[in-house]
């Protein structure tokens, strides 16, 4: 069979959707997939930046990972996103790249492309579901085949029960109150196996 190329698409300000990128990467490369991690690219301006000490520090660390550009979803079959929550709403940065696809779009080139959509927040009722749901809203209309990980897991009962994508709630210190390391490896590798079935026409 064809092998997947994946590509893990992020936005973290101060690090909680890195390590779950990170993870993600992991578990792929372990489903023997092709991956390329990239982050989008960072809008807020630098004062607001260097007001956030975590913040500036997280941007200096990542600075070496590619900003995603839309020719990276070409490439992908599959693509997983993980960002946090904006007021129930995708952040920025990640909305900003995303419509950066229309050239994709109005070329079908993003039609089933299988997707899939990790979020945080720093409370339990945050805007998780409702951020991950905001991004699959665009992927529908890419005509992308999503891959939300159900309840195909039993790790999605212990690690926070939302059947969209995973998602954790962050304390004030950036701590995850969660280990979702077991999900999000779950959900990653369960978006490659759908996606090895529709490249490889099963």
């Amino acid at each position: 069979m064809t092998t997947v190329n994946i590509a893990i698409v992020y936005y973290s300000s101060t690090g909680t959707n890195y390590k779950m990128a990170k993870w993600a990467e992991e578990a792929a490369k372990e489903a023997g997939a092709n991956v390329y991690l990239a982050r989008a690219q960072e809008l807020a301006p630098q004062a607001a930046i260097d007001s956030n000490p975590a913040w500036k520090a997280h941007l200096e660390e990542t600075k070496d990972i590619p900003e995603a550009k839309p020719e990276d979803l070409d490439w992908a079959d599959a693509i997983l996103f993980s960002m946090p929550t904006r007021f129930g709403n995708l952040p920025a940065q990640m909305k900003q790249f995303l419509d950066q696809t229309g050239g994709l779009w109005g070329e079908g080139k993003l039609v089933n492309k299988v997707v899939s959509g990790m979020s945080s927040a720093m409370n339990d009722h945050g805007g998780q579901e409702a951020t991950v749901k905001s991004l699959y809203t665009t992927m529908m209309h890419w005509g992308a085949i999503i891959a939300a990980p159900g309840y195909s897991d039993p790790v999605t009962f212990s690690t926070g029960g939302n059947p969209y994508g995973t998602s954790v709630t962050v304390d004030g210190e950036g701590n995850m109150q969660t280990d979702i390391e077991p999900a999000v490896k779950h959900q990653t590798r369960r978006t490659v196996q759908v996606a090895t079935w529709v490249k490889n026409g099963q």
